[in-house]
């Protein structure tokens, strides 16, 4: 019988390891995701919270309920979104100052079916604070701006909790190379 090569084995077994940790580390990952999206299930049924000035990345108050001053409106953005009956279209986000005491916030105000800025100039704002790619969090209007429709709410729904798909993933990855390299030590034995 023939010697294992050293190298190449080495090499396949450390590649063999890491996809197994990979696995196991996204089981870990799927157990933290289901816990985080039961938080912000049930946030939606505790009491509002004030508007956080600067939000925390690591513990933002997603999907709570809240409100916050819009002192006057320094732009707009618009980006795709859906209303309440779920029809694509254009959700208008506002850059709203609020005053001497900060930074601003971002408001969803509405949905249309036209990217075109609505004239509202500011106002309280109430709604459920939602994440945000660019600011961390933004405010969903409960009621919308004149001129638009409201927009869906944010949903935890929405966010993915894959890493189960992920994990099985790897662990696949981690068998297929075995079988390979086993394959190929009985071609060239």
């Amino acid at each position: 019988m023939k010697r294992l090569p050293l190298i190449p084995t080495i090499v396949v077994a450390l590649a063999v390891a890491l996809m197994i940790g990979l696995g196991i580390w996204q089981l870990q990952r799927a157990q933290w995701k289901a816990g985080l999206l039961a938080s912000y299930a049930a946030a939606h049924d505790k009491p509002p919270v004030a508007y956080p000035t600067v939000p925390d990345p690591r513990d933002a108050p997603l999907f709570r309920r809240s409100s916050a001053m819009c002192v006057a409106v320094v732009g707009w953005r618009s980006t795709s979104g859906r209303n309440l009956a779920g029809a694509p279209g254009w959700s208008h986000i506002a850059q709203c100052r609020r005053g001497a005491e900060g930074p601003g916030f971002q408001a969803v105000m509405g949905w249309s079916d036209r990217p075109d800025d609505p004239a509202w100039t500011g106002g309280l704002v109430s709604g459920v604070i939602a994440p945000d790619s660019r600011h961390v969090i933004r405010l969903v209007a409960s009621e919308p701006a004149p001129g638009l429709q409201a927009s869906a709410p944010p949903s935890p729904d929405d966010i993915p909790n894959n890493h189960l798909s992920y994990a099985v993933q790897w662990f696949l990855f981690a068998g297929v190379a075995t079988v390979i390299y086993v394959l190929a030590l009985r071609r060239r034995g």
